[in-house]
C-alpha cells in the first residue's frame, strides 16, 4: 500500500485539487485509491459527495484518527491512500506526514508563495520522511520561472517534483462536475501531467522502500 501526505502551510496551494486527481490517477491504473480528508472546510468530501458512489471513495477524518483510518483501509483492500491536509494545522499534517512514505507540498511558483512553504519543509523534515515540492497554478510555459523556484526550494533543504501541474482551466470544469481531470478530458494535458506525476511518486516510494530494506539488511 502507498501512503502520500499532501502537505502545505498556506492556503489556495492545490492541496485538494493534487490530493483527488492523484487518487484518480491511481484508480485508472487499477489501484483501489482513497483519499482521507482531514480539512474541516471537507473540499476533498464535497467532491466526493457529487460523484456520489464512483471511486475513489473520500473519507473524512479527525488527526489522531488518520492511522486507526488506514489501517482500516489497508484491511478493506485500499493500496493508494492520499491524505489531503488543512492549512495553519501542525497536528494534522503531523499526523500525516507520520504514517505518509512520501510528502508532496504543493506551491504556486511565485515568490510569496515559496516564501511561505519554509514552515512546511521544516514541519516534514522532523519526519525524516521523503518530501519533494510540487509546482502547481502557475503558467505552462516558464521554463525560467521554474528553474529559480527549484533553486530557490533547494535552498529551503527540499527538492522539487520533476512533474509541474500548470494552470489549465480543465481542473475548475473537472472539479465542477465532481470528475477528475482523467475522466472529465482522457486525452487532454493535465491528464498527461496528473499520470506522470502518479508514476514518478510510485517510483520514489518504491526506491525509499528498497533503501530501507537495503540499510535494515546492512544492518543486521
Amino acid at each position: 500500500m502507498t501512503i502520500i501526505a499532501i502537505v502545505s502551510q498556506k492556503g489556495g496551494s492545490g492541496k485538494t485539487t493534487l490530493s483527488v486527481n492523484l487518487a484518480a490517477a491511481a484508480e485508472a491504473t487499477g489501484a483501489v485509491g482513497l483519499i482521507i480528508d482531514t480539512d474541516p472546510q471537507a473540499t476533498a468530501s464535497q467532491w466526493g459527495a457529487w460523484r456520489a458512489d464512483k471511486a475513489p471513495e473520500v473519507i473524512d477524518s479527525a488527526p489522531p484518527r488518520i492511522q486507526a483510518k488506514v489501517d482500516a483501509a489497508k484491511a478493506q483492500g485500499a493500496t493508494f491512500i492520499v491524505i489531503d491536509t488543512p492549512p495553519h494545522a501542525d497536528s494534522a499534517a503531523s499526523r500525516a506526514v507520520e504514517v505518509a512514505d512520501l510528502v508532496l507540498i504543493p506551491c504556486r511558483p511565485s515568490a510569496f508563495d515559496l516564501a511561505a512553504i519554509k514552515t512546511t519543509v521544516n514541519l516534514v523534515r522532523l519526519f525524516d520522511k521523503p518530501a519533494y515540492v510540487v509546482f502547481t497554478a502557475g503558467p505552462p510555459h516558464a521554463p525560467r520561472m521554474y528553474e529559480e523556484a527549484v533553486e530557490l526550494v533547494r535552498g529551503f533543504g527540499v527538492e522539487a517534483c520533476p512533474h509541474i501541474l500548470p494552470d489549465r482551466a480543465v481542473y475548475r470544469h473537472a472539479s465542477a462536475a465532481g470528475a477528475s481531470v482523467i475522466e472529465f478530458e482522457p486525452e487532454g494535458k493535465a491528464t498527461a501531467e496528473i499520470t506522470a506525476l502518479h508514476m514518478w511518486a510510485l517510483r520514489i516510494v518504491d526506491g525509499a522502500h528498497v533503501n530501507m530494506s537495503t540499510t535494515a539488511h546492512e544492518g543486521v
